[in-house]
């Protein structure tokens, strides 16, 4: 019947440590909630900036590749323009050619009709009729009035020819230059569009290279939000991974306290119990005592009338003591031989596959270590190096990517880290 009231006062004791524990460190819950909160918002401004980034990175390529266009392009319209001003050069060279030869042409004509004026003036002076006539009737036979004839006509075919031969020069010369000339202005006006088209393509490239000064201004003051962003959740991390521990610690030590309460609960009653039976005890041997003497004097009275017997009666009366041991209270201390208890924390496994670690797969922890199976662990709160001990293992945190009371076994695959599950164990804190 003891034991059960004894039993019965513990687990009251206990009922009401438990009713109070989850209040216990409510502030620090409490921190831990706001902590949260504003990493959560945090979060949720850095997934906005990152969007912002990609919109960004996005537009800044598009600009870039529409600058290497308009490149391209002002390239092409140089070549061109050097072009046209080559042939330009070339036709200009060619017309200078032929203003010369139009010159000669022209020397030859003066110098042709100086002769035919020369030949004249000699056939004037020297004759005294009429020029061809009074060479033929100058004739002394027939033979003589033919060759001379002929001569005449020879003359006067190469006069008509020659003239015909420089006019017809002349005529070309003439339209070579007009035809020169005219591919000039032709070349002239290609340039003018050449130019005008480098200076609209000028123009948009201006506007298109200020337009990628601004994306990227702004890409720079995203990737500096990015940044604070990064390094605010980082703190935060670091902060609720602190307030977490906090928490345990409480957590643990309200345990604790309930305990040694429950303890000295137990052990009050006990020792009610024990001076209780105690006092029952000393009770019944002062009543053992009383009727022990009560019946010696009553033996004593009866034997004052017989002389001739004699003897002594004595009554040794024992009283029965109970000697009860108590028991000793039981150690619920949360240190052990193992090292300090940080609480029931919940484990997980990884492996370095791409799955896990993202885009640090095949790498190196964060504490720059190379991570191996049965002893790299990660969780946050705690530095690096830190020896913990779990299920009888001892492991080593030399990497992040969990919060504290989270911790991540490292496998050596990914089918082994899938078969490790979820599951929860006690862990110790090495010295």
């Amino acid at each position: 019947m003891k034991k059960k009231k004894l039993f019965s006062l513990v687990l009251a004791t206990v009922l009401t440590a438990a009713t109070v524990l989850p209040c216990y460190g409510a502030s620090t819950k409490e921190k831990i909630s706001n902590a949260q909160a504003e990493q959560a918002a945090a979060q949720s401004q850095l997934d906005s900036i990152q969007s912002r980034i990609d919109e960004l990175n996005s537009k800044k390529g598009q600009s870039e590749e529409y600058l290497s266009e308009l490149n391209q392009q002002l390239d092409d319209l140089q070549n061109r323009l050097q072009g046209l001003q080559d042939q330009y050069d070339a036709k200009q060279n060619e017309l200078v050619q032929i203003q010369a030869d139009l010159e000669d042409a022209k020397a030859k004509e003066e110098e042709q009709y100086e002769a035919m004026k020369l030949r004249i003036q000699y056939m004037y002076e020297n004759s005294s009729g009429n020029g061809y006539m009074a060479i033929l009737f100058s004739s002394k036979s027939i033979s003589e009035l033919i060759s001379r004839a002929e001569y005449i006509q020879k003359i006067s075919d190469f006069d008509r020819d020659l003239m015909q031969e420089y006019e017809d020069t002349v005529d070309q010369v003439k339209e070579k230059e007009t035809q020169v000339q005219e591919e000039q202005a032709a070349i002239v006006e290609l340039q003018q569009q050449s130019s005008d088209q480098q200076e609209a393509i000028q123009e948009l490239y201006a506007a298109a290279y200020q337009e990628l000064r601004t994306y990227s201004a702004e890409l720079d003051d995203a990737k500096s939000s990015e940044s604070a962003l990064v390094d605010e959740i980082n703190s935060k991390a670091d902060a609720i991974n602190d307030l977490i521990r906090q928490a345990k610690e409480e957590e643990i030590a309200a345990q604790k306290k309930a305990e040694e309460e429950a303890a000295a609960a137990a052990a009050a009653q006990q020792a009610a119990a024990e001076a209780e039976a105690e006092a029952a005890r000393k009770q019944a041997a002062e009543a053992a005592r009383v009727a022990a003497a009560e019946a010696a004097n009553a033996a004593a009275k009866a034997d004052t009338d017989t002389s001739s017997s004699s003897g002594s009666s004595s009554s040794d009366s024992s009283a029965s003591s109970t000697t009860t041991e108590s028991p000793s209270a039981s150690d619920t201390s949360s240190s052990s031989s193992s090292g300090t208890y940080l609480g029931r924390f919940k484990l997980t496994g990884y492996c370095s596959c791409s799955i896990c670690t993202g885009q640090w797969s095949g790498g190196s922890t964060a504490s720059g270590t190379t991570p191996t199976a049965g002893r790299t662990i990660a969780m946050g709160g705690v530095p690096f190096g830190t020896k913990l001990m779990i299920n009888g293992q001892v492991y080593t945190v030399e990497d992040r990517g969990t919060a504290y009371g989270h911790v991540d076994i490292f496998c050596s695959s990914h089918s082994e880290a899938l078969s490790f599950g979820v599951q929860y164990a006690d862990v110790y804190q090495l010295s």
